[in-house]
């Protein structure tokens, strides 16, 4: 009685262990140790039910032969899954292993080569080979809550616990090993269910954020490079044995909750109307209106050609016709040169002058005759407020809407019931656009108010942004003017100054350029004629000199 209460409290122990058991490899291991052990077995194998209706081996075990396949043990199982049905559909019964599925109960057979009915010519031919004697089997099916057999328990050689002679498996062991299976039947049942839910809310995530990229041909691949520059980042800050950053460290639950983050960063873009997000020249709407300014351009022209010749018919006068030739040929070249620097100034660029801005201004005042032939301004308001955008294509109103994603992504995260693990997606994600001095959005954070990945993702945000080759209104930049900007962008406290220097010194942009920038855009990159490490260094010469 005290042995059966022992080995019944290594049962509630080995149960308890499986279900706080989070790796599957391990969870079927455990599974089998644990059967071995309660029921003194030599050896054993788990199989699992396949969606081909075979049973595959997971993991297989026998101490005395030093064996030890499958699971964790490094060491792959090489042999071919067992069908359960035959090339006509029809059960295959005549082996042990399959006849326990198909029967949905316990077969405890005492000695395999007594056995009747099954065929145990590979047992045989295994004992050969080994110099093993197989002798007691016991094989449990093991079933789900769904009452379906999800896997098969197999154990082989049960011994004496007083003399190690090798007896056949009794009534209490085989209790003891399909209470066992019952209660890893759950385990399994409940590590699959796990494992399939994380990945239908991966694929989910990920589906979102392919049809953010897909919304706009401009935007392509976007929220895919920029889980995988995030987390090349945060790989090396949690590398980092030195400076400010020396202490920041990720789980795996850190690593999956970070990158979940970095795929939903921009989940917000799915109510930001086309027109906005696809706006690649400054009076693009449904069409680009340059096409417009052209056309008034045109008849400016055409009637500096009737005017011309007006004047040739009533000057007989030839050098007042040449005259007349010169003034005409010079305004011509004042108007296409002012249309071609429109045609630019519709370009959205990083930086647009004032003086360029003061042009457009005088040329907006140019008078021209509408088709309800009136003098009205080359540009109308409109037009003209658009084409002195200093910055990209966007005006101020269309920024606020684009902006406006980032209010949209924080609360369409929050909203959502994450679990623990994941209680700060939507903080990392709803943080790339702030900046360390606060003057970011949409709340306006300052460093010491941001975790340290979402500085990082502000990071990975701004280099994807520079280096793409599908925005519309720029090229790809090369490696050494995106480290550029970013430097600039680091000293005017944009960008965490500690994850920038982890950035360069760690060669992140290099890692990330390898795999995802055009070669045409990989140059070489001299990082001390970055402003960031100049005033470093002028820093540390200045220090010196007052000291």
């Amino acid at each position: 009685m005290d042995r059966l209460l022992k080995r019944v409290e290594q049962l509630n122990r080995i149960g308890i262990a499986l279900s706080a058991e989070k790796q599957f490899e391990k969870l079927l291991e455990m599974i089998l140790h644990g059967a071995k052990e309660l029921t003194g077995a030599d050896g054993g194998t788990l199989y699992t039910v396949t969606p081909e209706n075979t049973l595959a081996f997971d993991i297989i075990a026998t101490d005395s032969l030093g064996i030890a396949m499958g699971g964790t043990t490094g060491e792959a199982i090489k042999f071919a899954p067992i069908p359960l049905l035959d090339n006509q559909g029809r059960p295959i019964s005549n082996m042990v292993v399959t006849s326990a599925v198909h029967q949905g109960r316990t077969i405890n057979i005492p000695d395999a080569y007594d056995a009747e009915g099954y065929d145990f010519s590979g047992t045989r031919e295994f004992d050969r080979q080994t110099a093993y004697r197989t002798r007691s089997l016991l094989t449990v099916p093991m079933k789900n809550h769904q009452d379906e057999i999800i896997g098969v328990l197999q154990l082989i050689n049960a011994k004496d616990l007083d003399n190690g002679e090798v007896v056949p498996f009794s009534t209490t062991d085989q209790q003891l090993a399909e209470s066992l299976a019952s209660q890893a039947a759950v385990a399994l049942t409940n590590q699959r269910l796990i494992s399939d839910l994380k990945k239908l809310f991966e694929s989910f995530i990920q589906l979102i954020a392919t049809a953010i990229d897909q919304k706009s041909p401009y935007t392509a691949s976007h929220c895919k490079r920029i889980p995988a520059l995030t987390m090349m980042l945060a790989e090396a800050a949690h590398r980092t044995d030195s400076g400010p950053l020396v202490d920041f460290r990720m789980t795996e639950e850190d690593r999956y909750e970070l990158e979940t983050a970095a795929w939903l960063h921009d989940c917000g873009k799915i109510t930001s109307p086309e027109y906005v997000i696809d706006k690649s020249t400054k009076l693009e709407t449904i069409f680009d209106r340059i096409e417009l300014i052209d056309t008034r351009f045109e008849v400016l022209k055409r009637d500096a050609e009737i005017r011309y010749l007006k004047k040739q018919l009533e000057s007989p006068d030839q050098s007042l016709a040449q005259q007349v030739q010169d003034e005409y040929r010079q305004e011509v070249a004042e108007l296409d040169a002012e249309r071609n620097f429109l045609r630019k100034a519709n370009i959205g660029r990083e930086f647009m002058s004032e003086q360029d801005r003061q042009r457009v201004a005088d040329i907006a005042q140019r008078r021209w005759k509408n088709p309800d032939d009136q003098i009205v301004e080359l540009l109308n308001p409109e037009e003209r407020y658009n084409l002195t955008i200093s910055k990209g294509t966007l005006n101020n109103e269309e920024r606020t809407v684009i902006n406006n994603h980032m209010v949209a992504t924080i609360k369409m995260l929050e909203s959502l019931p994450f679990p623990k693990h994941l209680a700060n997606v939507p903080e990392y994600a709803g943080g790339h656009h702030e900046r360390m001095d606060g003057k970011g959005y949409p709340k306006g954070l300052k460093r010491e108010e941001m975790s340290v990945p979402a500085r990082v993702m502000a990071i990975a945000d701004v280099f994807e942004a520079l280096s793409a080759r599908d925005r519309p209104y720029k090229r790809g930049k090369k490696l050494t003017e995106c480290l550029r900007i970013m430097s600039e962008m680091t000293l005017d406290n944009h960008l965490d100054p500690d994850l920038f220097d982890i950035f360069i010194k760690q060669q992140v942009y290099l890692e990330y350029a390898k795999e995802n920038m055009h070669p045409d855009q990989v140059d070489e990159v001299d990082i001390s004629q970055l402003s960031f490490y100049r005033k470093r260094a002028g820093s540390v010469t200045e220090s010196r000199h007052s000291a």
